[in-house]
């Protein structure tokens, strides 16, 4: 089989045209994290494309396939019987072949805290453009850190996905926290009609709303009231219409908290997760999510910070385009990888430090 290599485009725009031939695509992950095998499990499968990715995970202390990064790829192979080298823990060199077969019931797990948002990530873009319903359950980290929280996928994320098409339930049976995990999700997408993104303005604020939790270890001491009532305050303080949508207390395998603040905007929805920690008081946690909302709210971006880079693969797939806060060296990343798979792309300086980043429909799907 037949190579071709992806070539990083210049800073400021990036351009990209169609990739047609179906060689193997040897791609290079040394610059990025797990996004990267993420972004290319789920776009080899729609475009019937195999790839060889090397130096997986190659920035970080500890390089290659973690259990959650395996759990991907092995999520992957099952759903339509690829073949697959390297789906080991450590490897740091995968290739993935698509095979055509498609299943509609899908298990994975993950001993350890690993996150299921992410391994949901990995099969939403795949299912959304798929002929048949797509179930997937799985078990691990439900509130981690450098992922969605299950409130931010359920209450954020989907709904912004469904006001451009995308038709998917997801339920959250248990909550996990770090570092024992336990937590168990079941994501169900049914057949889609992409309706291409047009993220250009958010309008007027009409509310946010709180999503306080917390295991039950810790309700003698309020945390869960605490996270949510010291943010409503501070909310309020701001003249902004707020609401404390749920206060939760749930039975986990290790102690944590988790608190979401959702800003229902005219034409867009943005979330502000924080999750609670050893040392790290409840007003502590209501104060990072505070925080992060008050940068988003001095600006103008229509998305936050990382839904601009949970959405680039279902762009890249439908077509439309969307402003961003800014281009970050992740999403310059996974933007040079999602071009190597027939993408016809481009993200431009906009006022301020934004970007506008424009697609047209994949070959793949129109």
């Amino acid at each position: 089989m037949s190579t071709r290599k992806y070539v990083r485009g210049g800073r400021n725009t990036f351009r990209w045209g169609g990739v047609e031939d179906k060689s193997m695509l040897e791609l290079d992950g040394s610059d990025g994290g797990g996004q990267l095998l993420r972004t290319a499990l789920s776009l080899a499968v729609v475009t019937d494309t195999p790839f060889r990715i090397e130096s997986v995970r190659g920035d970080r202390p500890t390089p290659g396939l973690a259990a959650q990064h395996l759990a991907a790829v092995n999520l992957a192979t099952t759903y339509c019987d690829a073949e697959t080298t390297g789906a080991e823990l450590g490897s740091e060199t995968v290739t993935f072949e698509p095979g055509d077969r498609r299943r509609s019931s899908l298990t994975a797990g993950i001993d350890t805290a690993g996150s299921v948002t992410l391994l949901c990530d990995t099969i939403l873009p795949i299912a959304a453009v798929a002929d048949d319903p797509v179930r997937l359950r799985a078990t691990g980290g439900t509130d981690v850190k450098w992922a969605p929280t299950a409130a931010y996928y359920r209450f954020v994320k989907l709904p912004l996905l469904a006001a451009h098409g995308v038709d998917a339930d997801f339920d959250l049976e248990a909550t996990g926290f770090y570092p024992a995990g336990g937590g168990e999700v079941t994501l169900t997408v049914t057949p889609s009609s992409l309706s291409r993104f047009a993220l250009d303005s958010r309008g007027d604020l009409e509310r946010v709303d709180i999503y306080a939790k917390a295991s039950t270890d810790l309700a003698e001491e309020e945390v869960a009231d605490r996270q949510a009532s010291h943010a409503e305050t501070r909310l309020d303080g701001m003249d902004i219409p707020v609401d404390v949508a749920s206060v939760d207390y749930v039975e986990t395998p290790s102690v944590g908290s988790s608190l979401l603040l959702r800003a229902t905007h005219e034409r867009t929805v943005a979330g502000f997760s924080a999750l609670g920690e050893r040392g790290r008081t409840a007003e502590d946690v209501a104060d990072a999510a505070g925080d992060a909302f008050d940068r988003f709210h001095a600006g103008n971006a229509p998305v936050d910070e990382h839904m601009a880079d949970q959405l680039l693969v279902l762009l890249a797939l439908s077509g439309g385009e969307i402003r961003i806060s800014r281009l970050t060296e992740h999403a310059r990343t996974n933007l040079d990888l999602i071009t190597a798979f027939g993408s016809d792309i481009e993200a431009t300086p906009g006022p301020g430090d934004t970007y506008t980043v424009r697609a047209t429909p994949h070959p793949a799907v129109r």
